[in-house]
């Protein structure tokens, strides 16, 4: 049980993919600990293992917001089967110190994985909520792709960026979601402050 350094955004090891893991050994058992740990340490609400220097496909996450509503999901090798609808999402990263910028994400997804014992499950998320949002994003981490390869503007993305003394949005990596945006102009969202 450690909690380990977050490598930051600019570091080469964030893009790239992570393997697979075989077997739920000691040392996938410990890298567990050591998410969870790390996570609660920077007041995050989830953590792959790529931003902690392990290219593994293993992410946590827990989106309860006190002690009494914890709720942490492991996920070893997971996979996104379903994904529908569309979200305006405001967003940072444990890697972003302080960053956020609005970001496309599905509304629902489907995702199924290993536990920390290795037993498969299925988890369906929907309405747009924190967790949804969450395994996108963490799940992201595993393929190298970052949350601002999703903003909706560049050019805010890099204000805030500079502002924190980050690297700007590297171009090559943007995605275009042409189909997540026309859904999210066709259905308007209420801004997170107005709900």
């Amino acid at each position: 049980m450690t909690v380990r350094k977050v490598l930051k955004y600019g570091t080469p090891s964030l893009r790239e993919k992570s393997k697979e893991v075989h077997k739920i050994s000691k040392k996938i058992q410990a890298l567990i600990e050591d998410l969870y740990d790390t996570m609660y340490a920077t007041n995050g609400v989830g953590l792959a293992a790529p931003q902690i220097g392990e290219n593994l496909r293993v992410f946590v996450i827990d989106v309860g917001t006190d002690p009494k509503t914890m709720c942490p999901i492991t996920f070893i090798n997971p996979k996104i089967i379903k994904k529908e609808g569309a979200i305006v999402s405001n967003e940072g990263c444990i890697s972003f110190p302080e960053a956020y910028t609005e970001v496309r994400r599905y509304k629902s997804v489907k995702v199924k994985a290993l536990n920390e014992k290795g037993k498969p499950f299925v988890l369906e998320v929907t309405d747009g909520s924190l967790l949804a949002r969450a395994i996108q994003h963490e799940y992201d981490h595993l393929d190298g792709i970052l949350f601002i390869d999703h903003c909706r503007n560049r050019f805010e993305a890099d204000k805030i960026l500079t502002e924190k003394g980050l690297p700007p949005v590297d171009a090559k990596y943007l995605l275009e979601e042409k189909e997540l945006e026309e859904e999210i102009q066709k259905n308007p969202q209420p801004k997170e402050e107005e709900k």
